[in-house]
């Protein structure tokens, strides 16, 4: 019993003396002025242009029956489409058969960001006229036999 004592005695004491380093360690530096800062130039302005999000969002739905079956989205100059997922046959919601989600779908060739459309109307008036005409088909010659 008298072990015991000073067994939770010499814990504590070593419990206490720990917990005292960690706020001997915290005590301040001694005055040092901090270190002067130096002005950075300016560098040359980034190659490329963030634009911002564009916060026009226009969302339609189609309904048949009560039920949304369409749901068209149209945010900045991006349009997609939102279908729900409708299982095929006898499969139901949440069976193996059935998928759980479905995908958004896109416009097709919208996302082409590079195509300059003064470009394209250049190129096309250009294949137009590189493409030469068809050849003159020559008259059928009339001659009579006899």
């Amino acid at each position: 019993m008298r072990t015991s004592r000073v067994l939770i005695i010499v814990t504590a004491g070593i419990a206490a003396y720990a917990m005292l380093l960690p706020a001997g360690a915290q005590q301040p530096a001694p005055d040092t002025p901090p270190p002067t800062l130096q002005n950075l130039e300016e560098g040359e302005p980034p190659a490329v242009t963030i634009r911002g999000s564009n916060s026009e969002r226009n969302i339609s739905q189609k309904r048949e029956q009560g039920k949304v079956t369409t749901v068209k989205v149209k945010s900045g100059d991006s349009t997609y489409y939102l279908k729900p997922n409708t299982p095929a046959g006898s499969a139901v919601p949440g069976d193996a058969q059935s998928d759980a989600l479905r995908a958004a779908q896109w416009q097709v060739l919208e996302f082409d960001w590079n195509r300059d459309p003064e470009k394209a109307s250049e190129e096309a008036a250009a294949q137009t006229a590189a493409v030469p005409p068809p050849p003159a088909v020559a008259p059928a010659s009339s001659t009579k036999k006899k």
